[in-house]
Parts: C-alpha cells; structure tokens; sequence
C-alpha cells in the first residue's frame, strides 16, 4: 500500500504562485510514477504533470508555467505552479503508479491522495 498526502493549496490571485507537495509512504518512491491531476467542480479530472524517474511531461495548458519534481530522499513530489490563472482553480490530486512507466491518463495510477484545494482569483 502506498499512501500520499497532499499539502500547499490555498488562495492566491491571479499571477501569483504555490508549490503542492505530496508525500508519499513506500520504501520504492524512486521506482514509482508520480503524477499530478486536477479537478474542477462539473468538469471531469483531468491530467497535469508526470514525472517518471528524471522524465517530465505536461499538459499543454500548464507547459511553461508548472514544473513537477521529486526528491527521492524525502519521498515527496512537488509541484511549482508560477503565473497562476483562474482557470487554474481546481482541487488537485497526486497519484502514484507502481505499474506503469507512463503517466498521462488516470488509468495509469493505481494510488492517489484526498486532494488540496487551489483556489485563483482574478
């Protein structure tokens, strides 16, 4: 069982930053795929960032603007959210795969956190 606990949501406005970090349990996180999707009210749960190993991948809406990262010694995933827009505003979720090396479909995870609110104002 892996368990991965969320934290750094709140409320900023537009233009502004936060960073998500998601601490997980496990004595292999370097072995997992970790990822990042969000969730806004009415929408459906849509994908982020992933980082497997050293490799990152994005969404095209937060390319250049988010960077995903991993320190392996803290068993912690963080996510760097830089020129935040509203339409950012969602609750975002991590999630751990012990299974697959790719990381952009929620299909591909097998464990995920309760979530932190993000909330931008314009």
């Amino acid at each position: 069982q892996v368990q991965l606990v969320e934290s750094g949501g709140g409320l900023v406005q537009a233009g502004g930053s936060l960073r998500l970090s998601c601490a997980a349990s496990g004595r292999t996180f370097r072995s997992y795929t970790m990822g990042w999707f969000r969730q806004a009210p009415g929408k459906e749960r849509e994908f982020v960032a992933h980082i497997s190993g050293d490799t990152t991948y994005y969404a095209d809406s937060v390319k250049g603007r988010f960077t995903v990262s991993r320190d392996n010694a803290k068993n912690t995933m963080y996510l760097q959210m830089n020129s935040l827009k509203p339409e950012d505003t969602a609750k975002y979720y991590c999630a751990a795969s012990t299974f697959s090396p790719y990381g952009s479909s929620a299909v591909d995870y097998n464990y995920w956190g309760q979530g932190t609110q993000v909330t931008v104002s314009s």
